[in-house]
């Protein structure tokens, strides 16, 4: 069914792509922000991303699945927003958003260490992500975050399975640099790519 509708979609038939779009905007959303970091950004990559699929519909040839050429155009539109990102400088004037919420009345976390215990945690997972370039970052997501395979990684970011190893090995390796004073020492040794 998904390759009629692909077909179609292929010959024209809007409906068609829309409801690829539909099946497929989560994921390719989910792909993106774990790439760039940003909703706002990770949002614009899902637009771009589909605007590319729409543009280049003709040339996908069905050899894989439409998802995987989905994914590695997302992947690399994403990769593309997260080098953009990293070259703009901070505008330390820029309004945040988030400072017009209400902070919640009663805390869900028990107590005031854990909270800052979380958000040192939280803090130093950020900066660790944000030291890996945007390949380390992408293959490290797609892997820990989504649970690709090294083949599926390797096709996505249009790459051999060997260089995918090692953009992950280099994002494990920095990721425990920058986390380790956090976590057991056991904890890494499960999750090594």
């Amino acid at each position: 069914m998904p390759h009629l509708i692909v077909e179609r979609a292929k010959r024209g038939d809007r409906d068609a792509f829309r409801r690829l779009v539909e099946t497929h905007s989560p994921q390719v959303f989910r792909v993106a922000f774990r790439i760039v970091g940003d909703e706002a950004t990770a949002e614009d990559v899902v637009q771009e991303a589909f605007l590319r699929a729409y543009r280049q519909l003709a040339s996908f040839d069905g050899r894989s699945q439409f998802s995987t050429w989905l994914f590695r155009i997302a992947t690399n539109a994403a990769i593309d927003a997260h080098r953009r990102l990293k070259r703009r400088p901070e505008d330390p004037f820029a309004e945040d958003a988030d400072d017009t919420e209400t902070p919640p009345l009663v805390s869900e976390l028990p107590d005031p260490g854990r909270r800052a215990e979380s958000a040192e945690i939280a803090a130093a997972a950020t900066q660790a992500l944000d030291g890996l370039t945007a390949m380390e970052r992408a293959a490290f997501s797609l892997r820990h975050f989504e649970g690709y395979s090294i083949a599926e990684i390797s096709s996505t970011l249009g790459i051999r399975q060997e260089a995918s190893k090692q953009a992950i090995f280099r994002a494990v390796k920095k990721m425990r640099h920058v986390l380790e004073p956090f976590l057991r020492p056991t904890l890494w040794s499960r999750h090594e790519a």
